[in-house]
This record gives C-alpha cells, structure tokens and sequence, in this order.
C-alpha cells in the first residue's frame, strides 16, 4: 500500500509542478478540487432550477419538452441543459481525483478516517444523480440506462417483482414513473449536501469557493463548450424496440456495458466488495499514530493561540483546572490530533532563549519536543564549518539536500514548518550558530498539515503571532515551498544563498571589512 501511496504521490507532485507553472499558485485546479466540488455542484443546481421549469413529466411530453429546450430555446434553456451536463462530468472529474490525491497523501488514515468515511457515500450519490439525470431525458440512452439499471437492481431479492417490467412495453410506463425521478433527482443531491456538510465537521476553515479568476475560468469554458457542443438527445425512447449504437457518458455510465453483459453475482460481488474495501482502507492497516501534543499548564495562560492555529479541532479552551491565575487552559484531545506541532509554534513560551526553567512550553510534542529541537539545533550548528554557514529547516514532505557532503550546511527536520516557532530563527542567527537560515516546506498551497506555510508566512511577515523580531535581518532568511520534488530548487538556493552571505560585508570580522573598504577607496584614488 505504501509502494502504491508514493508512486501515486510522485505523480501528483510532478502534475502539480506541470500546472504550476500555467496557473498561479492559488489557481492550481489540483489545488483546489474540494473548493471545485462545491462550484460544479452549484452551476449543477442553478442550471438545474432553470431546466425544470421547463420540464414536463409526462411520458411523452418528457423527451419533447427537453427537444425544445434544446433547439427552440436553445439560446438559454439549451445552454443551461449543456452547463448541467458538463458541470455534472466536471464534478465526477474533480471528486475522484480528489479521493486518489488524498489517499496519495495519506490523509485518510488516523484522525482523518472521519472524513474518508462520510465521502464515501458522498460519492455514491453523486452517481445515483447523475444516473437518474439520464433517465428523466427519456431518449433511447435513458432506456437503455434504466433497463440494465433495474435488470441489476432485480438481481437482488428484495423486490416483490420484477421492476424491470416496467419497460416491457409502452403500455407498462405512465407519467408516475418520471415524478418519482424527478423526485429522486431532486432529493439524492440534496442529501448529498447534507452528507458534504458532515463531510466537514472535523475540517477547520474548509475552502468551499475556489479563487474568483479559476472559478470563472472554468464556467466560460463550459459555456463555451456549451455553445460549441451542445448536449442533444439520442432520439426518443421506444419500449417495443431495443435501441441499438448509443453514445454513453463515460463519466457516468462507464461500468453500464459491464452490468448489461456480467452475471449479477458477479457484479453485484464487486461492487460490494469494493464499497466495503473503500469503507475499511483507513484501517488497511492503521496508520502509526504518534505521540499527541500534550498541554504543560505550568506555561499554559489560556492565550488560544494554539486553539487559532490548530488545522484539526484537536485543541479546546476550557475553564482552568490548576488553580493558576488565568480563567482558561489549553486541552488536547488525542483522537483527533495528528501530531503536526503547529501548536507547539505557536506558543509563546516555545522560545529557546529560556534557561531558568529549561524549555518547556505550555504545549508540546513529547516525541519531538522544542527542548530536543534545541539541543539538536545547537549541536548541529557548533559541527558547521567554512564560510557561509546555514542551517535549513525542513519538514517530513518538503525537499531534502544531502548536508553530509557539505561542512557548511545542516538539516534539521520537523513534522512541519509550522511547527518552527520564529523564535528559532532568532537564536540560530543570534547566538551565530549559522550566518543564514532557510525553511523548506510543502508546495505552495499544499501543506500535509493544511496552514503549516500560510501561518509560517504570517509569522514571519508579522502578520500573526508569535512574530518574527524586528532585530532579525530579513535577507538572511530565505523560504522554499517545492515540496518532495524541489531538490533541485533547494540546492540552487543554497548555492546563491551561500553566495550572497560570502558577499555580506555585515558578516564578515570588523578587521576584513575594513581592509576591504581600504582597498576600494586605493582603488577610486588610483582611477
């Protein structure tokens, strides 16, 4: 599975690198496939709205009043039938990428089963919409659809008789059929929504809109496509004949010629098979889950800073329990925490400057605490040699450099670059540990961890705390979001990064500097 997950991965990095460089970073459309969910499925119900009041459900007026639509009012009405259909692929489009992304990244598993769990249903009625869709047209492909679909469904022994025998002749169907689809068409979406708003829940600051500029984008190209190609009917449905070439969907109705041709234990098998294999992945197997984030109210105020910056509800405030003066207290509920330490920096008492009571913050990690970055910061920046020395900060998915061959440079890992507080930066360039620091994250918008880069960024640009110190020189200080794939970008930017400090006459003995300016002042006289 693990084999699986990263081949998967590296595909989607290098695609996500590809449209990088065609769309701006918070344009990427893999960077947005959940907020691209929620937009197909609100062109969906606009168009949809539209479309209906024009709909007729009789029999025969069905297929008629969808023929006018689309070539008398085909100006409109024709034009949102096409944006239905389009923004109904689109939607099936972004929904499985976004399943196999998020499985690629391993953000199924542990805490987050929660929301593999209630997409799984999600999915499911995304096609029985879709489906029911296809039959309310009543063409020959909506006969076709709801033959094999209720042939299929009959192979189940839950009916008192066959539903299939509805379509064996003109005179089995009348006009109550197609109120029932157009009930169900109605109410599969709508429950959907519920199940997406459950979807949600444990998902702090969900991003339902996609940026304003992807957003249109996206609906002029369907309505282009819709003007271009319109969506047409394949001529009307017949009982008493069997319709012959058809054109599927195969953003729906992939699966139809399998079901039409396969045994319905076979079928019907698989299908159960694969809902239960999606229903247990998050358990096949479990994921390791490390050590949560455990409050130390000795150094807890209550400030919820934690509470702010936390990406999974893992951290409540509560009333004091301590006796302490402060009214509130951090409290951590293990289920729910993935162990990302953006919580440990954010706390103001993550400083290493500390030596009174050693470093002990009012939240931490115990298996990868602020102490022990400290001391493997200090130690790592005592072995640096040469000129030009850095210090690179790198989390668990960013870009790696092999620092061994290289005397003048050190790697330090963290679960995430948010959880770096920016007091860290100050102590390795005050106590001269390292003449440059470099933090290596994720891809831009795409942090495992969802806020690590943006609240780094607003913490460094001092836009939230805990800031960055005014005293801390900026061109010392450099950032790189590639993710798994930059190490060729990180690598570059070490090299120039090493060179301006070379250049860097702040950094250099006071005797150096002052030969140097000796130098150039011979060298004005001499011109």
């Amino acid at each position: 599975m693990s084999f699986i997950r990263q081949f998967l991965r590296y595909g989607f990095d290098w695609a996500e690198r590809v449209l990088g460089q065609i769309f701006a970073a918070e344009w990427n459309p893999l960077l947005n496939l959940g907020a691209l969910g929620f937009f197909f499925y609100w062109v969906i119900t606009a168009s949809g709205i539209y479309v209906y009041i024009f709909f007729d459900t009789g029999v025969k007026e069905a297929y008629a009043s969808v023929e006018y639509m689309t070539h008398e009012q085909w100006y409109l009405a024709g034009v949102m039938r096409s944006l239905h259909r389009y923004a109904s692929d689109g939607l099936v489009v972004v929904m499985l990428v976004h399943i196999v992304r998020e499985f690629s990244r391993d953000r199924y598993r542990g805490v987050r089963w929660f929301s593999w769990i209630t997409g799984v249903p999600i999915l499911i009625f995304v096609f029985a919409a879709g489906i029911t869709g296809y039959w309310l047209v009543w063409d020959k492909l909506a006969q076709y659809v709801a033959l094999v679909t209720t042939e299929w469904l009959d192979r189940l022994p839950i009916f008192g008789e066959p539903i299939a025998r509805n379509f064996l002749s003109p005179a089995t169907l009348d006009s109550r059929f197609f109120t029932l689809m157009v009930f169900m068409h109605i109410a599969v979406p709508l429950i959907a929504l519920i199940i997406l708003w459950i979807h949600l829940q444990r998902v702090i600051k969900p991003r339902i809109n996609p940026p304003r500029g992807l957003a249109i984008g996206i609906f002029l190209s369907m309505l282009v496509l819709s003007l271009v190609h319109p969506a047409l009917s394949q001529g009307p449905a017949n009982l008493a004949e069997v319709p012959g070439t058809l054109g599927l969907d195969w953003f729906y109705l992939p699966l139809y010629p399998i079901l039409e041709t396969w045994p319905g234990p076979v079928t019907w098998g698989a299908a159960g098979t694969l809902l239960l294999t999606m229903l247990a992945l998050p358990w096949l197997p479990a994921m390791r889950k490390p050590a949560a984030a455990v409050v130390n109210l000795d150094n807890c105020n209550g400030c919820v800073r934690c509470f702010n910056d936390c990406p999974y509800s893992a951290i409540s405030i509560v009333p004091r329990t301590d006796g302490l003066p402060f009214e509130r207290q951090a409290e951590v509920n293990p289920s729910l925490c993935v162990a990302c330490g953006i919580c440990a920096g954010a706390c103001p008492t993550s400083t290493p400057f500390r030596r009174a009571a050693g470093l002990v913050p009012g939240i931490d990690l115990p298996d990868m605490s602020m102490a022990s970055l400290r001391d493997e910061l200090t130690a790592a920046g005592n072995h640096l040699q040469g000129p030009s020395k850095l210090i690179i900060f790198g989390c668990e998915h960013g870009p790696s450099i092999d620092a061994s061959k290289a005397g003048n440079v050190a790697l330090i890992r963290l679960r995430c670059i948010g959880q770096l507080p920016p007091s860290f930066i100050d102590y390795v360039l005050s106590r001269n540990l390292a003449d440059g620091v470099v933090l290596a994250g994720c891809s831009e918008n795409s942090c495992q961890a969802r806020f690590g880069i943006a609240w780094t960024k607003a913490r460094l640009n001092r836009e939230r705390d805990p800031y960055l110190r005014r005293r801390v020189p900026r061109n010392r200080v450099k950032t790189i979001w590639t993710g798994r794939l930059g190490r060729r970008k990180l690598a570059q930017l070490v090299t120039r990064f090493t060179a301006e400090l070379a250049e860097d006459e702040s950094l250099e003995p006071p005797e150096t500097a002052a030969e140097k300016h000796a130098i150039k002042a011979k060298e004005l006289v001499y011109d």
